[in-house]
């Protein structure tokens, strides 16, 4: 019985192998088949990707990405929504929740430059705490071409506690869209959201109400 399953697992290996064999062939063949002139378009076609990669990093930066800035005026909120594709917006007060959030949103911003990353006091902003129904403080906006498209609100979402990872925040916003992300951190080991026990109370005990 165990020749027999062995023999299985041997055919299937080999199988696999043969697979990623043929796969190797193929795209050397294809490799080969290409002129001098197609290498160039290639290299061009590569230049020109760069060649855009590093304005858009330019003008991000120029926008006041790759840092996690406070605004003061709800007219700065405005200014900022209109001129960055994707922004993610905290609306604090100050407590300890509130301090949480800023360390992991402050990692966040130099890693992901390609998104904005702020914060306002949401008691000196009553007009806009108001027009987006901030209630519970923190919450996190997140806005995409200039419309709140999501929000994350409290802890309940990260685990209901404040000892969620800086990985489980970047989780969270990847799957709203609002940085560019891959389903794979970009900063350490993956985040332990899908294992870890959501509590669905809309009154985390870590969350502070208005």
């Amino acid at each position: 019985m165990e020749n027999r399953v062995q023999e299985i697992i041997e055919k299937q290996v080999l199988t696999v192998a043969k697979a990623v064999e043929d796969k190797i062939d193929d795209q050397i063949a294809a490799l080969d088949k290409l002129d001098l002139d197609d290498i160039e378009v290639l290299r061009e076609r590569r230049l020109q990707q760069m060649k855009k990669m590093a304005e858009k990093r330019s003008r991000w930066l120029a926008l006041g990405h790759g840092d996690y800035s406070e605004i003061f005026s709800e007219k700065d909120f405005f200014s900022i929504v209109k001129a960055s594709d994707r922004v993610v917006c905290h609306f604090y007060r100050e407590n300890w929740p509130c301090k949480v959030v800023d360390k992991h949103l402050g990692i966040l911003a130099k890693q992901h430059i390609e998104t904005r990353f702020i914060k306002i006091q949401a008691e000196k902003s009553p007009f806009l705490a108001e027009k987006l129904k901030i209630v519970v403080l923190p919450t996190i906006a997140l806005i995409k071409n200039a419309k709140v498209d999501d929000y994350v609100v409290g802890f309940d979402e990260l685990g209901g506690s404040d000892d969620f990872s800086t990985e489980e925040l970047e989780e969270r916003l990847g799957k709203a869209q609002v940085i560019f992300f891959e389903g794979e951190s970009s900063l350490k080991p993956p985040s332990k959201l899908q294992t870890r026990n959501v509590r669905q109370s809309s009154n985390s005990q870590d969350s502070d109400s208005e």
